[in-house]
């Protein structure tokens, strides 16, 4: 709220209820003062009476979801290492389904404001090192709770099923069980460019052109006029290709998931002799290599998230569809068979979407071979062999 301000709290919280609801169904940008207090039933004058801003009041609402997970995760609690493990991925898979919209605020928020997700990840970190009794790196957090974030949000939408048993398992004792990498193999050789057209047609110039607009201003600050300057054609040329704004998004967004599967593949062809955990961590390697020549495409599908739901839904379920046609010496749960297969392929998409968040958002340097070096190493083990000796069974 803002400073000295004064008035009835059930008032405040009516704006922040209503805010909650309208920043849960749509975009930040796209909401306004006004629109909050109508939802609310209040004259738009008594808003500023309680916060100084649509940004105060959005702030304050991440900050009360990081405030509720630290709660959530403080309560869960356990008396061994793997019996707290368990306990935190129950409670957030129970958090997020029961604030799915709070979840869906926060992560807008996240990108909006990459220090909530700093301070976001600074509570799981903490969490995870009074899990094993020290302290803990970032490939540790990754592994322990990226995965998870992301099949709880996922299952939390309905989007996927999530097995908890699975979640805690492949944490606590891997996914590639009894497996080990060659580094050559995973990150050896080099990598080819996906071709590019030596003549564009109209449609290959606007979704040229759009991608690049979309990616670096977002979806709703950018209109078709700069779309079709950018590609140096008329609004009319965009319509003769494309019904409307959305649709035109809907074929960026899956031709995105395209050209990333496409690069992975064609990178992954000819490669021969890996072991099913090898051929992850080369995948995860290149979908890295992907990013930092197109980081472009990360945000035009973080925020198709709230633009259209069901195609992003699509984009990831394309990527499980990759997962189940491996071949059998291939699969991911070849060496963990009692582990639900689909749970799995959600951990290790969450594993590459928080690895690629990294890479994406954060400006401080990270390692990334390395970081990949060791969350091989983890989805072999597991984090047990941390355990004490009692407990690593």
């Amino acid at each position: 709220m803002s400073s000295g301000a004064r008035g009835n709290p059930q008032t405040a919280e009516r704006l922040v209820a209503a805010a909650v609801e309208l920043f849960a169904q749509k975009w930040y940008a796209t909401v306004s003062v006004a629109e909050i207090c109508r939802e609310a039933g209040l004259s738009n004058g008594v808003f500023y009476r309680y916060f100084e801003g649509k940004e105060a009041l959005f702030k304050l609402i991440l900050g009360r979801v990081l405030e509720q997970i630290r709660e959530a995760m403080e309560q869960a609690g356990g008396q061994t290492p793997r019996e707290r493990i368990q306990n935190y991925s129950a409670a957030m898979l129970r958090y997020t389904e029961a604030h799915a919209d709070l979840i869906s605020v926060f992560r807008e928020g996240q990108y909006r404001y990459f220090d909530f997700e700093r301070r976001l990840v600074a509570i799981y970190t903490r969490s995870l090192s009074t899990a094993l009794g020290r302290e803990v790196d970032l490939a540790e957090y990754l592994f322990a709770f990226g995965g998870l974030r992301f099949c709880s949000i996922r299952g939390a939408s309905g989007a996927s099923s999530i097995d908890l048993d699975t979640v805690t398992g492949i944490v606590t004792d891997g996914l590639f069980r009894g497996l080990s990498f060659d580094a050559a193999k995973v990150f050896g050789g080099s990598a080819k460019p996906l071709p590019v057209a030596l003549e564009e047609g109209v449609r290959e110039r606007l979704l040229r052109s759009g991608r690049r607009l979309f990616g670096e201003k977002g979806y709703f600050e950018t209109n078709i006029h700069e779309v079709t300057s950018g590609a140096q054609l008329s609004v009319g040329a965009f319509y003769t290709h494309f019904g409307s704004k959305e649709a035109f998004y809907a074929e960026l967004i899956g031709l995105v998931g395209h050209d990333v599967r496409a690069f992975i593949a064609t990178n992954m062809a000819g490669t021969t002799g890996l072991n099913a955990l090898e051929f992850e961590l080369r995948g995860l390697w290149l979908w890295l290599v992907y990013l930092s020549m197109d980081r472009n495409c990360y945000n035009i599908v973080r925020e198709a998230e709230f633009v259209l739901p069901a195609t992003v839904r699509e984009y990831y379920g394309a990527f499980a569809a990759g997962y189940k046609k491996r071949l059998a010496p291939l699969r991911i749960t070849r060496t963990a068979p009692q582990l639900d297969e689909a749970t799995a392929i959600e951990f290790l998409m969450g594993l590459a979407h928080y690895f690629g968040m990294e890479a994406a958002f954060d400006t401080s340097p990270i390692n990334a071979r390395a970081l990949v070096e060791t969350l091989g190493g983890y989805l072999a083990h597991g984090l047990s062999e941390f355990f004490p000796q009692q407990e690593s069974a």
